[in-house]
């Protein structure tokens, strides 16, 4: 593992940015779905959609939520990440780590949340659908999964109360897709992603928290691909005016835009399996703390 890896954890200045592969970390009989496809399966697995739509996960979405309402796409959503599942060994090491003022995690699932949870100094901002949340593109939580709000700069008291209290969080956990809790919003359908890339150049739907934390830190990619455009849109945008080096877990061999992906956002590929890493990283952090 390299330096600067482990002065950016010991300082402060490394921002995880988890995807759905870290679910393999929990075992291989994990019940919740760890990839688009996957996904994809569970929503279809009970709803007749197109077959051609069978393993586009936001083609399925969109067709149910066509066809069989919204309210129909969510409650798939909360049944295919119902199951209690313990966090990884990962999830607990990143909930552990003092120094961790911003966690992205681009998946559904809410281990992050329950990694977190013996801890009370940190919030969550999650995405939402403009579908049910015309106008609002992001909600923010407190640990005990109340809302607080909107922190988007509202000009009122209340605003300026509640970014003192978000201030006061140790951790901030970013759920740019959402999560099943705690309030079960979910970006998912073309049409949701379709709102959400429509302003994403110009920042808006990133949380003003997310922009102020992320300003010169690095990202460490983890159990993430950047294989269509739609991962490598979100990685890009959230990952802006950030620092020039990062670095992404890439076991696999990458694809030719992913390659080109790396090279323009100075992502220095790691070719180790994720389990292995993992180990590392929290052996050298057990090492620098003592």
């Amino acid at each position: 593992m390299s330096a600067a890896i482990r002065s950016a954890l010991a300082n402060g200045t490394l921002v995880p940015y988890i995807g759905p592969g870290v679910l393999a970390l929990t075992g291989a009989a994990c019940p919740l779905p760890a990839s688009m496809e996957a996904l994809a399966g569970r929503l279809t697995a009970t709803t007749s959609v197109p077959h051609k739509l069978r393993g586009n996960l936001t083609g399925a979405a969109q067709f149910i939520e066509n066809f069989k309402h919204r309210k129909t796409v969510v409650a798939l959503m909360k049944a295919a990440f119902q199951a209690e599942v313990a966090p990884s060994a990962l999830h607990n090491f990143l909930a552990g780590q003092r120094a961790l003022p911003l966690w992205v995690h681009a998946w559904y699932d809410d281990l992050p949340q329950r990694a977190l949870a013996r801890r009370s100094d940190w919030g969550v901002v999650q995405g939402l659908s403009q579908a049910e949340h015309y106008g609002q593109w992001t909600r923010h939580f407190r640990s005990d999964g109340s809302a607080t709000g909107d922190l988007q700069g509202v000009a009122n008291d209340a605003a300026i109360h509640r970014s003192a209290e978000a201030a006061a969080w140790r951790t901030l956990l970013y759920q740019p897709f959402g999560s099943v809790a705690p309030a079960a919003n979910f970006l998912v359908s073309d049409s949701d992603f379709v709102e959400i890339l429509t302003e994403i150049d110009i920042q808006t739907p990133i949380p003003d928290l997310v922009k102020e934390i992320r300003a010169g830190r690095h990202f460490l990619f983890l159990g993430c691909r950047f294989s269509t455009q739609l991962e490598r849109s979100f990685a890009h945008q959230i990952m802006k005016r950030s620092s020039d080096r990062h670095w992404a877990v890439l076991p696999e061999q990458p694809t030719r835009n992913e390659l080109r992906f790396l090279a323009q956002h100075g992502i220095e590929r790691i070719a180790m399996p994720l389990e292995s890493f993992v180990a590392e990283l929290a052996g050298t952090a057990q090492a620098v703390a003592a």
